[in-house]
């Protein structure tokens, strides 16, 4: 291997260490791949063990609601899907009655929450990426947690190490 090249690796393998020790510091997480946001089955989530209680789900992005949010700021959620409607464009749904498919992970408390109705309750104004129809207005950890525990909102869920780091709203008519 000749000066350059050796040279070249290390720099690499150095960019590499300080860059995931730079997303360490900052809290950021990976990019996952984001499901069909109107999609029309439920997401599966290979491996999962649902018969050993409710527990976090693997890392990336669910469509999905909160169900409920507890006193220590972990958060119930489960897997939605898009059901169309012979009079509407359709609605979303989560698993029948009796089905256990459902998580729970705690909130991070540096999560990215992107609203598709603005921050205040006061605000009726859509905060909506028009192209994608997800929320765009970044809100507060707090707003979150009281509006997760008041309503099921659809929305685009991630999960990075047990922990829910992204919450992004989708707008529905």
């Amino acid at each position: 291997m000749t000066f350059l090249a050796a040279g070249a690796v290390a720099a690499a393998c150095s960019l590499a260490l300080t860059s995931g020790a730079a997303q360490a510091a900052t809290g950021a997480f990976p990019k996952f791949e984001q499901p069909e946001t109107f999609g029309t089955s439920f997401q599966a989530d290979p491996g999962h063990d649902f018969t050993k209680g409710i527990h976090s789900r693997r890392d990336g992005i669910l469509r999905g609601w909160i169900t409920d949010v507890r006193k220590d700021g972990t958060a119930e959620y489960e897997p939605i899907k898009w059901k169309r409607d012979k009079y509407t464009e359709g609605y979303f749904v989560g698993p029948p009655e009796g089905d256990v498919t459902a998580y729970a992970s705690p909130i991070a408390k540096k999560v990215v929450y992107l609203s598709a109705f603005g921050c205040s309750s006061r605000q009726s104004a859509m905060t909506v990426d028009r192209r994608t129809g997800l929320g765009s207005k970044s809100c507060s950890r707090s707003v979150l947690m009281k509006r997760a525990a008041k309503q099921q909102t659809p929305s685009l869920i991630t999960v990075y190490k047990g922990q829910i780091v992204k919450v992004q709203e989708i707008y529905t008519p």
